[in-house]
């Protein structure tokens, strides 16, 4: 689930032969610079290690470990208030392992007598010389001035992916039964996934969540009553039986309670058919409630697909829902728009505001619970983890929301620049027609994370890496 606002190591440096005082004015500068750029974010600095609170040597380096360990932070920022200590910065990084970002405030020109103050563009050919011989992945913003859309747009970029990352490694993944007998192309590897990533899977049959859902039904407690009721402000349930939304507030309540017992980050379910055996409904607005509240739930038993959930709602952490959806027709009438769509797990807060509770119309039992909406209008980013022998990439691109054909369920139609671009990237892969969706633009936050997690292949639509890096060094 949600994870508790990110902790960023404040890790600012100075060469002691360039000026402790321009070095210590800058640091100041940029430390409240960015209090407003991660106003929602804990900021752990380098005050009490020495004198100055700036890192100059190896035994500053050290007592910088044991400070940012014991504070748990989730990465590193290094700004270069001058020249900066290249081997004290990286023994330092190399040891905590945590994303880290390199910049330096551009210089202003030499002094009237032609000497220069900080050097910090140099300090950083250096540093990012030895991070690659360390073998440390890290980030790097173009050397700017602190007030500029450059440093701005690079340094809440790399926040963003050091969330996604965050939420990534190491997470919890519960499965609720296996994938649907016809369903190769959700087959994972597990014992992959753990051995390369740190990802579990934490299995449980549908039988035995159904059993607790039951219990519920039969004898609400007053929270189950009492969700069931704001379920209602959520959707209207006025074409469906009568009791649906209690028996919908008592899976999610299941889950819900589930997920919090085994610190689960994400859930895969087998969405049909055994649950409409078990229960008589369909879980998918269940899906989308939970999604909203931090825990994202991905159809069919797709693990990669609840994987490909976390990382775009950590760029956003989660602050905003994604959604889950099929990559599935192209637009009647414009050749590069395409239909995302499922069957009703769309998230109601990314609704249109029209937002009904139907009966599955594919499903030979029809059973309630799916959501009918169209999304609303907005720029877009749809992502995929996906893998084939041992071979793992992250497919994303942008594109925005387009008008479309009426469509049962929920859906959203996405105009992208070249769509037979994309198809051809989907169909060689190794991804399916599965995908996390989100609103906003992701793509440069999820170049950076990519960095981070070992093994894994960022491979962008459009834009395409060279235009990727390209806004990041223009602040765009």
């Amino acid at each position: 689930m949600q994870k508790p606002p990110l902790k960023i190591g404040f890790m600012p440096t100075r060469r002691k032969f360039f000026s402790k005082e321009d070095s210590l004015n800058y640091k100041q500068k940029i430390r409240e610079k960015i209090n407003t750029l991660a106003a929602d974010c804990q900021i752990v600095d380098l005050e009490g290690i020495n004198e100055e609170g700036l890192l100059r040597d190896v035994d500053d380096a050290l007592k910088t470990i044991e400070h940012f360990r014991k504070d748990e932070v989730d990465c590193i920022f290094v700004p270069h208030c001058n020249f900066g200590t290249e081997d004290a910065i990286s023994i330092a990084a190399k040891k905590l392992d945590k994303p880290v970002l390199l910049w330096g405030p551009r210089d202003e020109a030499p002094l009237e007598n032609g000497e220069r103050l900080r050097d910090s563009q140099c300090g950083l050919f250096a540093t990012s010389k030895v991070f690659q011989r360390f073998g440390i992945p890290f980030s790097y913003i173009t050397n700017s001035r602190i007030n500029t859309p450059v440093f701005e747009k690079g340094f809440v970029n790399f926040l963003r992916a050091a969330d996604s990352v965050r939420h990534f490694k190491n997470a919890r993944i519960g499965q609720l039964s296996s994938r649907p007998r016809d369903f190769y192309s959700v087959i994972v590897n597990e014992g992959e996934l753990l051995e390369r990533f740190g990802i579990q899977t934490v299995p449980r049959e549908i039988g035995s969540l159904a059993q607790d859902v039951k219990r519920m039904i039969a004898a609400p407690t007053d929270a189950v009553k009492a969700r069931a009721e704001e379920m209602k402000n959520s959707a209207d349930f006025s074409q469906v039986s009568i009791d649906l939304v209690l028996r919908l507030a008592a899976l999610e309540t299941a889950i819900s309670e589930w997920a919090e017992k085994e610190h689960l980050d994400a859930v895969a379910v087998q969405c049909w058919d055994l649950l409409q055996q078990e229960l008589g409904l369909c879980p998918c607005f269940v899906h989308g409630e939970l999604t909203t509240k931090g825990l994202p739930l991905a159809c069919e038993a797709d693990i990669h697909g609840a994987l490909s959930s976390l990382l775009l709602q950590g760029c956003m952490h989660f602050k905003e829902p994604t959604f889950f959806a099929d990559v599935t027709i192209r637009h009647p009438e414009n050749d590069n728009a395409e239909l995302l769509w499922h069957c009703g797990p769309f998230p109601a807060v990314l609704s249109d505001g029209k937002y009904s509770i139907g009966k599955h119309f594919v499903l030979p039992s029809h059973a309630e619970g799916v959501a009918n909406a169209a999304l609303k209008s907005g720029d877009l980013t749809i992502a995929r983890f996906d893998g084939i022998r041992g071979k793992y990439s992250l497919f994303c691109g942008e594109g925005k929301s387009v008008p479309g054909p009426y469509n049962k369920g929920t859906y959203v139609y996405m105009e992208v620049p070249d769509w037979p671009l994309w198809e051809e990237k989907l169909i060689y892969g190794p991804y399916i027609h599965h995908v996390a969706g989100a609103y906003g633009r992701w793509s440069a936050a999820l170049y950076e994370a990519s960095r981070y997690i070992n093994g894994l292949e960022f491979d962008p639509a459009q834009p395409d890496l060279n235009e990727i890096r390209k806004n990041l060094r223009e602040g765009k």
